[in-house]
């Protein structure tokens, strides 16, 4: 196969994948590369995910390893042979990679969680929000490039309206919906969406009051994908460069955690809606 000049995130998680395999083995990547009759190169190509790799090599490498996790093999099967050209391809060139591999990502969760202090969820925003954010950024973005930002945001609420929607639990502290990015006018318009989204029952939103006692989570903002097993999850962090997609078993086990603590200090859906219609009221 041909080298792949920048890998998807998709395609790096793949390679990662594999690479923690056989280190888990306790091969090199000579050894490794002995057993498929290549060399050390084109290991370390794929697992750098500049080279794919084929459904009977993840198989070979996988049995190799003494992996015994048919689900994770499945999994990985899945990646390698995946050739899914999916809507976000059209923004490539135009939008930083981190905004496709971030939709890509989306596109094959099994479900989405996310935790919020200051801003919506950007599954949950309208355009006249998702637009206000964008256009704060500094230096500001042309005209042009706003509106891709904007649309692309727009179209990554695919994932929770096509016909077979992921699951998707949002926890929003008060403070992210009082804060008016836009006018008035745009505020209403936010909460209202957020109500009609909570009333899917696909979508579970909840209110984190600013009166709650006892609670110090304020810096745990998240973005959580699951994947077809938990191993595969992904957690995506805020960076300087873009998004940063957090893949350790470790790390993953923390999130998992800490949103869980979040999400027991929340109020329950029922009375979130009761909270935003009065919130609403208020505007």
């Amino acid at each position: 196969m041909a080298r792949r000049k920048q890998p998807t995130a998709r395609q790096e998680r793949l390679g990662a994948e594999l690479r923690k395999l056989r280190e888990a083995a306790g091969l090199k990547g000579r050894e490794a590369a002995a057993l498929l009759g290549t060399d050390s190169a084109q290991i370390s190509q794929i697992e750098f995910g500049t080279a794919g790799v084929s459904e009977e090599r993840v198989r070979r490498l996988a049995a190799q390893y003494s992996c015994t996790d048919e689900e994770l093999i499945e999994a990985l099967v899945a990646m390698a042979t995946d050739r899914t050209g999916g809507w976000w391809e059209e923004y490539r060139g135009l939008l930083p990679t981190s905004f496709l591999d971030l939709a890509e990502l989306e596109y094959h969760a099994t479900y989405r969680l996310d935790v919020e202090f200051l801003h919506v969820p950007g599954l949950l925003q309208t355009e006249d929000y998702a637009r206000a954010i964008f256009s704060y950024r500094v230096p500001e973005l042309p005209d042009s490039d706003l509106g891709l930002r904007v649309r692309h945001r727009m179209k990554r609420k695919l994932i929770i309206e096509r016909p077979v929607p992921v699951p998707y639990e949002a926890v929003i502290h008060e403070a992210a919906l009082r804060i008016r990015v836009g006018d008035r006018a745009a505020a209403r318009a936010q909460l209202t969406r957020i109500l009609e989204c909570s009333e899917a029952p696909h979508i579970t939103v909840r209110v984190i009051p600013f009166d709650l006692d006892g609670f110090a989570g304020a810096t745990n903002i998240m973005m959580y994908a699951g994947g077809a097993v938990p191993k595969l999850d992904t957690a995506v962090r805020d960076a300087p460069q873009g998004a940063a997609f957090i893949d350790s078993e470790a790390q993953l086990s923390a999130f998992r955690t800490l949103f869980r603590k979040v999400e027991a200090a929340s109020l329950d859906p029922e009375r979130s809606r009761d909270f935003m219609h009065r919130l609403a009221k208020e505007l």
